[in-house]
């Protein structure tokens, strides 16, 4: 494996033509646009446009489709949804998405190289709940949001719609695609540590049939971490067609590379005090790239106002490759570690090394069938759908902890010779098939009630081939996962409702499985569930223009497996437990009062090990990386004029990051703020993350951002 984008002398240079090209094409599209313009003014309908009923500094959402698969007003799903606007976020630079959902209620995340590091009401998330317009993003990768537009987060069990979950909850990726009323913008933006980057967002109607659109993005930047630094860039054309008659049809493509001098630095309490949070690790050469594309085909025909069908494909290819040196303990003078164990290099860190090849193929293809009817005098509002999609993952890998990374952290001298590439330690074929029939039914019994009812069969099948020694695995299972919910609308501005869902994780909850090539290696047939139950209310204030969720659930995973008896009888599976999660969780989003705005919300926790027989010791623990308190607040004054601003707190609490509750991660609560001016076409803000430039930790090996700044300005035509 090689490093294409090796030294930091060849980033700088294609900085500026990075730069320089989107400039030039959003210029040219700007100009193309207008000579257009004149032309189509004769043949297109004239569009009125109420200025009024588009608030940017509102980011309540007038409906939402991950929840029921169906664009339904929040109010009316009996489940805690929230939403993120992206462009809120990119203002400050953030891309990752796991940095976005910081301060979500609910939501923990933490950095995680090769993933996304999210937990959702204290179960993980980013295995295999993150989904882009409604289709799974399965596989080992980072994932860009610069073709985002906003991020859906449903909070708890979804099997009911989506399949295989972990159970905490789905986030979905709304991405940018060609529509009738959008505009064109271009972006350019730069900040701290060398963080330059741009955007093109070009949205054309070719006629009244057919929209065009294409978004491309390009970044790059340092970090505050010594030898760390990030290239990332997009590219995503799309195109919708319409006949005005029922026939809809939207093509998409994505490509999106992320490249990047890993930041996997020892963990802080491994480490002797007085190390700076900005020294890096990374040895030369060090580097991961993740790359991602994605086909996506989403075909839809109204029969008549009441039915009609959809049917969406997708073909996504995921890859990860990375070399890189990482973690590492320190020995200290005496030559011990911070767990007492001898060491034989005293005053250094030894790191270990790994590199990796990694590829991931997701065919998926959904079939849905909406339709409204009356019968015994009640509304019905129907969905039946039918699901098939295969799943490939094909990693190489090859680890080790005796490298020759020895590094003094006071005193680093990053030299380590790389070892030749040899043959990989692991070297596996993961293909997981299934099959899924759903139903779901919205039945409005009176006026002021509504029941929501569902339910899915899924079938699937899982093969693990060992490339090295041949050695091979299969299993197959089915599950039926039910939900049920009810809203009482007393008033118009309020909703009541209380749900209860069921959700499952195949193989015991392991997912994609690694092979085990021991001789007693086998597979669990059983998996692994979840099921929540919550009670809620999501009002309207001040005239509808202020909207709060306030719900309370309890999520428990149970038929958690494990093997008693491993030596003596290795087919033998038991339950070993239970694990719970408790929590309320507020959010608030709209408009306080003239020319003041609020969006966030604070969420208090408590995710506990309820029985575990493989560790009886654990019981009555918190679950790693779950805080019992997090959120974020963000009250913006945007007064008639061009100028307003923002100021924000987020906050999580001390997070254990083992199942012992030995280490622990130290809460933050952390402040941002924004100035922007605006005066159409123009948008420039200037943004600071971490004002009081407070020290804190993301995570066990990530500290968070020092005080950073970013100035970005966007033109619209």
């Amino acid at each position: 494996m090689t490093n294409k984008y090796e030294g930091a002398g060849a980033v700088r240079p294609m900085r500026l033509r990075a730069v320089a090209t989107l400039a030039g094409l959003a210029c040219a599209a700007a100009g193309a646009q207008q000579q257009e313009a004149a032309s189509q003014a004769l043949m297109l309908p004239t569009v009125q446009v109420n200025a009024s009923q588009y608030d940017p500094d509102d980011v309540r959402p007038e409906g939402v489709t991950t929840a029921t698969k169906t664009y339904m007003a929040p109010r009316d799903i009996p489940q805690t949804i929230d939403t993120l606007e992206v462009n809120k976020y990119k203002s400050y630079g953030i891309n990752d998405l796991a940095t976005m959902l910081d301060g979500v209620p609910g939501v923990n995340t933490s950095y995680d190289m090769r993933g996304e590091g999210v937990m959702i009401r204290g179960f993980q998330a980013d295995a295999g709940d993150i989904y882009r317009d409604g289709v799974r993003e399965s596989g080992q990768v980072r994932r860009s949001t610069a073709n985002v537009e906003r991020i859906e987060i449903l909070k708890g069990p979804a099997s009911v719609l989506y399949g295989r979950s972990a159970g905490g909850g789905v986030v979905n990726l709304v991405s940018k695609q060609a529509r009738f009323d959008a505009k064109s913008s271009v972006t350019l933006r730069g900040g701290s540590w060398d963080n330059v980057g741009g955007t093109i967002d070009i949205n054309q109607v070719i006629n009244p049939n057919v929209a065009v659109r294409l978004t491309a993005d390009r970044e790059q930047a340092h970090s505050f971490r010594s030898g760390i630094r990030n290239k990332n860039e997009m590219i995503s054309p799309s195109i919708l067609v319409d006949n005005r008659k029922g026939l809809r049809w939207t093509g998409q493509y994505t490509y999106d590379n992320v490249w990047r001098v890993p930041d996997r630095s020892p963990a802080y309490d491994q480490m002797p005090e007085g190390v700076s949070i900005r020294q890096g690790f990374a040895q030369p050469g060090d580097y991961v790239e993740d790359r991602l594309r994605v086909w996506r085909s989403d075909l839809s025909y109204d029969f008549n106002p009441a039915w009609s069908v959809r049917w969406v494909a997708s073909r996504r290819e995921a890859a990860q490759d990375f070399d890189h040196y990482y973690l590492g303990t320190y020995c200290n003078a005496q030559g011990r570690t911070s767990a007492g164990a001898a060491c034989t290099n005293p005053g250094q860190v030894r790191q270990s090394y790994a590199w990796q090849e990694t590829a991931n193929k997701t065919t998926s293809n959904t079939v849905d069938l909406t339709g409204r009817f009356d019968l015994a005098g009640m509304r019905h509002e129907l969905l039946l759908g039918a699901e098939y999609s295969e799943e490939e993952r094909a990693p190489r890998l090859f680890s080790t902890t005796a490298s020759n990374g020895f590094v003094d952290p006071f005193n680093p001298v990053l030299n380590a010779q790389r070892p030749a590439q040899g043959a990989p330690t692991q070297h596996n074929l993961h293909v997981g098939k299934g099959h899924a029939l759903y139903a779901q039914d919205l039945i409005h019994l009176a006026p002021q009630w509504k029941v929501l009812l569902g339910a899915r069969y899924d079938s699937y099948t899982f093969e693990s081939t060992n490339r090295i020694n041949g050695f091979q695995r299969d299993t197959s299972g089915s599950t039926v996962s039910p939900r049920v919910g009810v809203v009482w609308q007393p008033v118009r501005e309020h909703s009541i409702y209380t749900s209860w869902n069921k959700s499952f994780s195949p193989y015991g909850g392991r997912g994609i499985l690694s092979v085990d090539t021991g001789a007693t290696a086998v597979l669990d047939e059983e998996p692994q569930h979840s099921r929540q139950v919550e009670i809620g209310i999501k009002s309207d204030w001040l005239d509808g223009k202020l909207s709060t969720q306030l719900a309370a659930y309890e999520l428990e995973h149970y038929n958690i497996r494990y093997r008693p008896e491993p030596d003596i009888d290795p087919y033998l599976f038991a339950v070993r437990g239970k694990e719970r999660s408790r929590g309320i969780e507020f959010s608030a989003a709209g408009r306080l009062a003239p020319s003041w705005y609020v969006r966030g919300g604070v969420g208090v926790m408590s995710a506990k090990v309820n029985g575990d027989l493989s560790v009886p010791a654990n019981e009555g623990k918190y679950l790693p990386n779950t805080a019992k308190r997090n959120g974020s607040l963000f009250l913006r004054y945007a007064p008639a004029g061009a100028w307003y601003g923002e100021l924000g707190v987020t906050h999580t609490s001390q997070r254990y990051t083992n199942a012992a509750n030995t280490a622990v991660v130290p809460g933050y609560t952390r402040w941002d703020g924004l100035i922007g001016w605006r005066a159409a076409p123009w948008t420039v803000t200037l943004a600071v993350s971490n004002l009081l430039d407070k020290e804190y930790w993301r995570s066990n090996a990530m500290p968070g951002a020092p005080r950073s700044f970013l100035v970005s300005a966007n033109y619209q035509f």
